[in-house]
């Protein structure tokens, strides 16, 4: 086991799962304050969604060469779906009294979004976050094959050898660490929807 390919790929995870949120987030509220951009932005990150992930990688690769830069921007575009929809959705399903009542207190809309809607709808955002977080860890996996390292240079060295035993311990730290990541996020979640209904 080689803890320092963990480590790599965490980081990998870490820098897209911060990427994508960044990117996704402000994609969702703009979705849900415009009617006219919600379609093409949907659709876009829909179109993205059905390209595999390795050919999305290779193609930023051609462009911007190889490097964790580019596997971090093609996991960004891969993982945006859940963060951006979910942005939308919860959103959407924030009570209409509850905006009314913003509305009569004097808050702008600006201040409404940030101070009542988001807050609200951060628990149906974290669902979104959470499979974008564990999309990442596995599709990290390919981060070798652009010159991004990871575990995914165990698994492909494990391969080309015929290494059985490399190709499981790389198998096997992905599947911990999806659960280990799944599980935690799962818990918080639990607790933000619960404090969300109280």
């Amino acid at each position: 086991m080689n803890p320092a390919l963990i480590l790599e790929h965490l980081l990998i995870v870490l820098l897209t799962v911060i990427a994508t949120i960044v990117v996704g987030l402000p994609l969702g509220v703009l979705a849900y304050l415009s009617p006219s951009a919600r379609r093409p932005i949907i659709w876009a990150v829909e179109i993205l969604q059905t390209i595999p992930a390795l050919a999305l990688l290779g193609l930023i690769m051609v462009v911007a060469g190889a490097g964790k830069a580019t596997v971090v921007a093609g996991l960004t575009l891969y993982s945006m779906l859940p963060v951006m929809h979910n942005t939308y959705l919860g959103l959407s399903e924030v009570s209409p009294a509850i905006k009314e009542a913003a509305v009569g207190m004097g808050m702008t809309s600006f201040h409404r979004l940030v101070n009542v809607e988001l807050p609200i709808a951060f628990p149906v955002i974290f669902t979104g976050i959470r499979i974008a977080t564990v999309t990442a860890i596995g599709v990290a996996v390919f981060a070798n094959a652009v010159g991004g390292g990871g575990l995914g240079s165990m698994i492909a060295r494990g391969i080309h050898t015929q290494n059985m035993r490399l190709i499981l311990y790389g198998t096997l730290s992905l599947m911990v660490m999806a659960i280990l990541f799944d599980s935690v996020m799962a818990c918080i979640e639990t607790r933000l929807h619960r404090h969300r209904r109280s």
